[in-house]
């Protein structure tokens, strides 16, 4: 790859530029002859009010923005690297946000005529790359923007830029879609981060048996999404006919895909789902709360879900003292089914830490996780008691 260093003024960069603030593209410099986002680049990050003025303070006061990558494209250039700090300026300019100064909002156009000079006038160092796509992708993978490194979904992007990529972005990387805030209560991620999308691609890949990267590959040219949007809505229609209530923060995240492959053939009573959840919620004894979900989904075969809380030492030695000195007076076994059997074990006072806890009621048969339901077997008996 050759690379040739240029310099440009931010005057120069930013002519032209135009901002979609609906769906963070459309971002043109140069007038015209720069492609600040092209289809491989990230959805621009920096609206936070934050890094846009810290961008907007650093030329103010002089400071260089750093080294900026433009890929040189044959018809155009486009931004390798730089993207986030070009779009800051030219927002900027625009008028597309405020800075704060001397305890004052200012815009581009409300700031003195010497300091919108200083800001147009400054010099940007940029290095104009050209090489193979393969070699341009390569570079833009090791590429560090701003202290924010590319995360697995934006490489991918990178590396199979085409067609479905662009329309996938569309879809699922619009942090103006409508439709966010009903995924949002099943999938974690910021869809201006390609989560979403991450997500989205990963339930169809797994469907397949194969993985985000291989799906990518051999659909990279595609000119339509509607497989990936079908299987996805899918989904997410599924959990709301199953689980009809308003969604729980607990369900945010979990593998739906999977659970969509393994249970959407079988038929559930969306009241009998609710009203478990609602018990197991509220049971104290249930430490994960997520792993719920499955367990009502699986029919309830698969307790290890729910991290059921175990009977903790106090709990467990109150119950070893009440039972061997009612073995002691008695003269029989602290363990009470050793106590009603026929073996030599049937006076046996065992020690602690050769007995352990049981729910005398299973706690999948309602029992509770207390004092009052708590019985120290010895450890034959109680593992070949097991949830009875």
């Amino acid at each position: 790859m050759k690379t040739e260093l240029k310099h440009y003024t931010v005057r120069e960069v930013v002519a032209g530029f135009f901002y979609n603030e609906f769906e963070s593209k459309g971002l043109y410099g140069l007038s015209g002859k720069l492609v600040i986002q092209p289809e491989y680049q990230r959805n621009y990050i920096y609206n936070d009010g934050k890094k846009d003025v810290a961008v907007i303070d650093s030329l103010l006061k002089g400071y260089p923005l750093g080294l900026i990558y433009f890929n040189d494209a044959g018809s155009c250039l486009e931004v390798l690297d730089g993207q986030q700090r070009i779009t800051s300026v030219g927002r900027f300019v625009t008028g597309k946000f405020a800075i704060r100064v001397d305890d004052r909002e200012q815009t581009f156009s409300s700031l003195p005529l010497e300091e919108q000079a200083m800001i147009l006038d400054s010099e940007l160092l940029v290095y104009e790359c050209s090489g193979t796509e393969k070699e341009i992708k390569e570079w833009f993978k090791t590429i560090n923007i701003a202290g924010v490194p590319l995360n697995n979904q934006e490489l991918l992007n990178a590396i199979y830029s085409g067609p479905f990529v662009t329309l996938a972005k569309a879809e699922f990387s619009n942090s103006h879609n409508a439709n966010l805030q009903k995924w949002s209560a099943y999938i974690n991620g910021d869809a201006k981060r390609q989560q979403v999308l991450e997500v989205a691609l990963g339930w169809l890949a797994g469907a397949h048996g194969t993985s985000i990267d291989a799906y990518m590959a051999l659909h990279r040219q595609d000119d339509s999404t509607n497989e990936l949007k079908t299987y996805f809505t899918s989904v997410i229609d599924w959990i709301g006919s199953v689980f009809a209530a308003p969604p729980d923060k607990e369900m945010r995240g979990l593998e739906w895909g999977r659970l969509y492959e393994t249970y959407h053939s079988c038929a559930f009573d969306p009241a009998e789902l609710e009203s478990d959840l609602r018990r197991l919620m509220g049971d104290q004894a249930v430490k994960s709360h997520k792993g719920i979900y499955e367990y009502l989904l699986g029919g309830k075969q698969h307790p290890e879900l729910l991290a059921i809380r175990i009977f903790d030492g106090t709990t467990k030695g109150l119950a070893y003292q009440r039972q061997t000195e009612d073995a002691n007076r008695q003269c029989t076994s602290n363990c009470p089914l050793c106590a009603t059997s026929n073996t030599a074990n049937i006076t046996r006072i065992y020690k602690a830490d050769e007995m352990e806890a049981d729910h005398v009621t299973a706690w999948s048969h309602g029992g509770a996780t207390d004092l009052a339901n708590c019985q120290m077997l010895c450890v034959t008996h109680n593992r070949a008691k097991g949830n009875r």
